[in-house]
Formats: C-alpha cells, structure tokens, sequence
C-alpha cells in the first residue's frame, strides 16, 4: 500500500464522496424502515479503487457529512459503523482482485444480508423501540429487491466506467 499522500486519490475520492451523498439524501427512497438508493454505488467504486479502508473511511465520512448537511433525523453512530462496514466489505471482495460476478455477488450478499438486514434492522429496533422481528419482512423485501438491482449495476458500472476513469487517470 503506497502511504504517501496523493492528492489525486484524495480528490476522487472526495467527489465519489459528495456523489453518494447526493444518491443517498435526495435521489433514494425513504420510509421510517426502509431506504432504497444508489449511494452504494459511490463506494463500491472507491472499494475496487482504492481499497477496503478507504471505502470504509469515505463511506462513514459520507454518512456524517450527510447528516449534518442535510438531516433527516438525529444522528446516530450505529448506522455510521454500518456504512464504514459496507465500505470494508466491498473492498474485502474487489479490491486488487478480478472483478468477477460471484465476487460481486458474494460482495452484495455479504452487505444485504448481514450488514443491511441484520445491523441496520438491529439498529432501528433500538431507534423505534420495535421489536427486531417485526421489522424483517419489509426489511427482507427490500433485500430481494436490491440484491440483484447491486450485482448488475455494480457490474455493469466496473466494466463500463471504472475500467475507462483508471485508464484515463493513469495516462
């Protein structure tokens, strides 16, 4: 890993940044139980870039820049681990690796599952004083629905953007 500082890395990385919290403030759906969104997309980005850490790091960055800027209720740090986890999970699958599909897949399973499904699900038990169980079924349709919508687009994007931006930003 090259510790130096790179102020290239540094300005994408703060773009992709401003980028998921534009998808995830004002271009998602939301409900008190469920948010469907892209601000994934962002992130997945930065994780086969640049790595687990730096997922994490922007992915939480994100979360509390987007709080405070626009509030959509009061801050709370669980969901802030959340998205730092989501951030290392896409890096743990992508990162230096070959962008192949059961790697995305086992990436979107990994954060729909055990991360939105099971954290997040935990996390608003505690916020609305409802019991974990009662929350699942809109949480597991929401699951159903993002799982493939994830794979294609984190996908689709690798090979029709990502692939294009690193070339460019090499030459």
């Amino acid at each position: 890993m090259d510790k130096k500082f790179d102020v290239k890395k540094l300005i994408q990385i703060s773009l992709l940044i401003a980028i998921e919290v534009i998808l995830t403030r004002f271009c998602s759906i939301n409900t008190p139980i469920v948010r469907i969104g892209f601000g994934f997309l962002p992130i997945a980005i930065i994780a086969m870039m640049y790595g687990p850490l730096s997922a994490g790091i922007a992915y939480a960055l994100g979360d509390i820049l987007g709080m405070m800027l626009f509030s959509s209720g009061s801050f709370f740090p669980g969901f802030t681990l959340t998205a730092f986890l989501t951030g290392i999970v896409y890096g743990a699958f992508l990162y230096n690796k070959p962008k192949t599909w059961p790697r995305i897949i086992g990436a979107v399973l990994t954060v729909c599952l055990v991360i939105n499904l099971g954290l997040d699900t935990y996390w608003l038990s505690i916020l609305m004083g409802k019991g974990y169980i009662a929350l699942l079924p809109t949480r597991i349709i929401k699951s159903v629905l993002m799982i493939p919508v994830q794979t294609l687009i984190i996908g689709i994007i690798w090979k029709k953007v990502v692939i294009r931006f690193t070339n460019i930003s090499h030459a």
